[in-house]
Order: C-alpha cells, then structure tokens, then sequence
C-alpha cells in the first residue's frame, strides 16, 4: 500500500474542501464535491441522504460484524482574528492552514482514504465509511438522520483531532435556558423584585455545587453559566433575567437526571434545549481499543462533544491534529499528523482480526 500516495490524495482533497465553505447547515456544495470525488475518483459506491454520504464495502457480508469509519463535513463559523483567508488552503511549510483543516477535514480525508485502500481487502469485518452533515451544531439532519440507513453497526472508530490518541470516553452535553423572575420598579425607591439579584442565587448554585459521582475517565460533571441578559435601562429594576448554562455529563449520570437534579436545587425557571446528547465510549478492553494499544495508543476521555454522543453502539474517537486548534483563528494541520494517521490506520484495520 503506498502511504505516500494516498497521503498526497488526501491532502489534495483536503486543499479543495477548505475552498467551499461548508458551515454546519450549508454543506450542499462541499457534499456536492466529496460525493462527486468518491464516485468519479475514488471509484466507490455512494449513498446519499441531505449533505450525508456514505459507502459500504462491495463484499459486505450481513453474518460479520460492522465498523463504521466516521468523520464530518461541516465547519464553524470563522472566528475573528484570521490572518489568513480561512476558504483559502494555504501551506507554510509542513502546515496547512484553513478553517476546518484539522477540524474535522484532515479525519474526514484520512478515513476516506483509508476506506478506499481497504474496501476489496479481506477481513473479518464489514466496512462503512460515513460523512456526516450538522456535526457543529448537533443538527437534526446529520448522523442521527442518517443512521437508521446504514446496515447495523457494532463499533464506530469517529474521526476528530485527538493527535491519533483513542479517546474511549467522551462527555455529553446538555444546554440550559435559565429564567429568574421578579417584579419591576424604580430604581430610585426601594420597590420592585430584582430579577438579576434572583439569578445571583442560582448562578452561586451553579459554579459552587459538586456532583458527587466522578468518572475515572471524565472526572466530575461540569456546569458553566456563558451568557446572561437582564434589563432595559438603568433606572428601571428588571423584572426578567435570563442567563445561559453550559453543562457536561459523564457516564454516572444520565442528562435527564441532571435535569431533574438542578431544578430541585434552583429557584428560576429551567428548561433544556435537549437531553439526547448523553455521555458515549467504548469499553477498554474492546478488541479494536486493544489493537489501538498495542500500537502504543493511551486511552483518554475527552471533555468534547462529537458524533458519538448520538452512536446507540459502541465508540471511540481518534484522528490526526490536535483538538486545542480547533475553532480557532489560522487553524492549521500538518501534513506529517495525515501522512502519520493514514500509516496507523490502514495498519490497525488490515490486520485481518475481528471487531
């Protein structure tokens, strides 16, 4: 198998991706491309539903077992700060910079790429390849979307940058919409119910309170207030405030007693924006994490949200790059991390053993 070749293949698929903005929600042209490049170039068989693509090994066999290789299309906004133009590939030595080089194209090229190299190879598993819409913003036309079409799935290896380090663990995510009512009046009398004094309360609650289950992997539950508004002008006692929570579950708890937990303990209204996305992994002692092992991989959990947190199988998520680039101004990838990834890859899933 020539690494060298599918690397170049890889990169020059990834240049041509960072020029189509493909922000979560209007990935039609970057689906457009990558389908068009599987088919014609790759030579695969493509399956479409919205902006999700997917392939399934020709000699898929329904008595073994499947391992879905998965990987997303779409990117964040641009955020301030690029000294580059983010839709422009730009290459500074061994880097590439453009946004979403290492969030999450150079995964999405890897797996493909490997995919491709493997597909007719013999094993004792069945191959999937799947890219996937909405990843950004936990869309309801991505991979939940599309996975009741896939032939049944046993593990799923999700590519996301973690420096090719198997994260088996990952935390779930739950957002909070919190509401502190009180009564308004003039600013100048003592009258009124101040609502933001209200929400003090409970923001108090949410920054001091220990969950007492703990994840050897995740370590404890999380909970951060990230936006608040109240009021209308400065002599008016607001009677409304609302303010924003960001919380991230482990594996000891479910969202939904979460949930319950946090509105018997604060006084505003709470409501949840949703509670699917739950905590996910893969047990440590699976063969496909062991094979990861013996490589040299050290097993980690991740504090960030993928794919997998809507996977109702097992999961694990490793790819090239490095997570702390993602979202950021002159995100970058190198081209080693994809040469590097490709290599690994392609040598623990031809290894002929079962998943």
């Amino acid at each position: 198998m020539d690494i060298e070749m599918l690397t170049a293949k890889a990169v020059d698929l990834l240049c041509r991706l960072i020029e189509v903005p493909r922000i979560s929600r209007e990935e039609t042209a970057a689906a457009d491309l990558l389908q068009d490049y599987m088919s014609c170039e790759l030579g695969l068989e493509v399956k479409r539903d919205g902006n999700n693509l997917w392939s399934v090994s020709p000699c898929f066999d329904a008595a073994k077992q499947t391992l879905l290789l998965n990987a997303h299309i779409d990117t964040v906004k641009p955020v301030a700060g690029w000294q580059r133009n983010p839709f422009t590939p730009t290459r500074e030595g061994d880097r590439i910079y453009g946004l979403g080089s290492n969030d999450d194209g150079a995964s999405l090229v890897t797996l493909l790429h490997v995919f491709a190299a493997l597909k007719d190879k013999p094993t004792n598993y069945n191959l999937v390849f799947l890219a996937s819409a909405e990843e950004e913003v936990s869309g309801k036309s991505g991979i939940e979307s599309v996975l009741p079409l896939l032939p049944k799935i046993d593990v799923a290896l999700v590519g996301e940058p973690t420096g090719m380090q198997p994260a088996i663990a990952e935390k779930g995510l739950m957002v909070l919409d919190v509401t502190a009512r009180g009564k308004s009046g003039h600013a100048a009398r003592d009258e009124g119910d101040n609502a933001i004094y209200r929400a003090m309360d409970d923001i108090a609650w949410f920054r001091n309170y220990k969950w007492e289950k703990e994840s050897p992997l995740l370590g404890p539950v999380k909970m951060t207030v990230t936006i608040i508004n109240a009021g209308t002008q400065h002599n008016v006692i607001p009677d409304t405030c609302t303010f924003t929570v960001d919380v991230r579950s482990n594996e000891c708890y479910t969202n939904q007693e979460l949930l319950d937990r946090i509105r018997e303990h604060v006084g505003s209204e709470v409501k949840a924006r949703s509670t699917r996305l739950g905590s996910s992994g893969i047990d440590i002692n699976h063969p496909l994490v062991q094979r990861i092992i013996a490589m040299g991989g050290k097993p980690f959990g991740s504090p960030t949200l993928s794919d997998q947190a809507l996977m109702p199988f097992p999961s694990l998520k490793m790819g090239p790059g490095q997570s702390s680039r993602s979202h950021t101004a002159d995100e970058y990838i190198e081209l080693v991390e994809i040469r590097e990834a490709i290599n690994n890859l392609t040598l623990v899933l031809s290894k002929g053993e079962g998943i």
